[in-house]
C-alpha cells in the first residue's frame, strides 16, 4: 500500500524532474523563436532579377526589382518572380523554424513539431 499522499515508485519526484525539463525546454524555444524572429532572410527568382528580404516572423521587409526584369507588355512575368521570391524566402524561414525545434525536442513526435 502506497504512503498517503504520494505515489508508489518515487513519482513525485520524477513529476518534478519532467516539469523542470519542460519549463526548461519551454524556455530554450522562447529564446529559439526570438532569435528567429531577428534573423533576415533572402530569397531570389528569375535569375536575380527580383530579390526578397523577409524576416523570420514572415514579415516581408523589402523587395528588390532589376529595372531589366520591367516589362510593361509582360507584367504577369514580373508579379509571378515576385511572389516566387517570396514563397522561397518563407520556405527558408520555415526550414530553419523546423531544425531549430526537432534540436531542443531530440525528434520526439506527438509534439506538434
Amino acid at each position: 500500500m502506497s504512503k498517503r499522499g504520494g505515489y508508489p515508485g518515487g513519482m513525485p519526484g520524477n513529476m518534478n524532474n519532467l516539469m523542470k525539463q519542460a519549463q526548461r525546454m519551454q524556455k530554450q524555444m522562447e529564446d529559439a523563436q526570438k532569435q528567429l524572429e531577428e534573423q533576415q532572410f533572402e530569397a531570389s527568382a528569375g535569375g536575380g532579377a527580383v530579390k526578397v528580404r523577409v524576416s523570420g516572423k514572415k514579415e516581408l521587409l523589402e523587395v528588390m526589382i532589376d529595372p531589366e526584369a520591367v516589362d510593361p507588355d509582360d507584367v504577369e512575368m514580373l508579379q509571378d518572380m515576385i511572389v516566387a521570391a517570396v514563397n522561397e524566402a518563407f520556405s527558408q524561414v520555415d526550414k530553419v523554424t523546423q531544425e531549430s525545434m526537432a534540436k531542443m525536442t531530440g525528434g520526439l513526435g506527438g509534439f506538434g513539431f
